[in-house]
């Protein structure tokens, strides 16, 4: 299997870092992103040591602030010349309504818009990959509808409608990501994990869910597999192709939302 380097975002803990490190023990250079530097540290020590693997570098960066993600951005260019795969996994959930540093409610924030501005920002590098991937980590929890009003609880906050609403955009973003990156070489997909132990079940849901390698494995299959070499905008679960809510196919709905965050965020593709 060729080598590939690949980003995972949110990758300190749970589906994310179990990511990581079979990516890192199928021989992939892999780069870790936390919000922490000592946890990040450690992450990056335990899958060194764990999967034998000397390819693992660390990056980190609060994704509550626009400021940071370029930052990081900026140490991924002088480190790497190209991503092969970038696996926007990060995410939140929030039992009480908080702003980001940049004035934003922070499950959208973090969820959503530092996914929106570090693809864009990696593009270039994912563009000088022969064939890249981008893989959006969604939930069957999405949204089947999306009140522009109160996107960010400006009207009422609901931690569970925030996080659905962003697990909303993760999908639509891909759609429209897709659709741009028509006739290049970069494919995107996103995907259902399962239901998860993680601490981000247990602060919405409570206790329960499956084992870290189930949540890992359509991540690491949409990462990897020939299967999907040339699939794109697609939305996966169990790494099959499925059915995402009748509102991620609103195209009208899909604009929307990519105008406002680049709105927000400042870039445009």
């Amino acid at each position: 299997m060729q080598n590939k380097t690949i980003l995972i975002t949110g990758s300190t803990d749970g589906i994310g870092k179990q990511t990581a490190l079979e990516l890192a023990e199928s021989g992939h250079t892999v780069l870790i992103h936390g919000r922490n530097p000592e946890r990040t540290k450690e992450t990056t020590e335990f899958i060194l040591q764990k999967s034998g693997n000397i390819n693992v570098g660390f990056f980190v960066a609060d994704f509550s602030s626009f400021q940071e993600i370029k930052k990081m951005s900026g140490e991924i260019h002088s480190k790497y010349e190209r991503i092969d795969v970038l696996i926007n996994n990060a995410g939140v959930f929030m039992n009480e309504k908080e702003l980001s540093r940049d004035g934003f409610e922070i499950t959208f924030a973090v969820n959503h818009l530092a996914h929106f501005l570090l693809t864009k920002l990696l593009m270039d590098l994912l563009q000088k990959a022969p064939k890249a991937r981008i893989v959006n980590v969604a939930s069957m929890a999405h949204a089947n509808e999306l009140d522009f009003d109160n996107l960010q609880g400006e009207k009422f906050f609901d931690g569970y409608t925030a996080y659905s609403y962003s697990k909303l955009c993760n999908i639509l973003f891909t759609y429209r990501l897709a659709e741009n990156l028509m006739g290049s070489s970069i494919t995107t997909n996103c995907l259902h994990p399962g239901v998860i132990s993680t601490k981000l079940l247990h602060a919405g849901w409570g206790s329960g869910g499956s084992r870290l390698h189930e949540g890992s494995t359509t991540s690491v299959y949409l990462a990897t597999s020939l299967d999907v070499e040339t699939i794109s905008g697609k939305y996966f679960s169990y790494s099959r192709q499925t059915e995402s809510s009748a509102i991620s196919h609103d195209r009208d709905v899909q604009k929307r939302l990519w105008d406002l965050s680049g709105e927000f965020t400042g870039v445009q593709f």
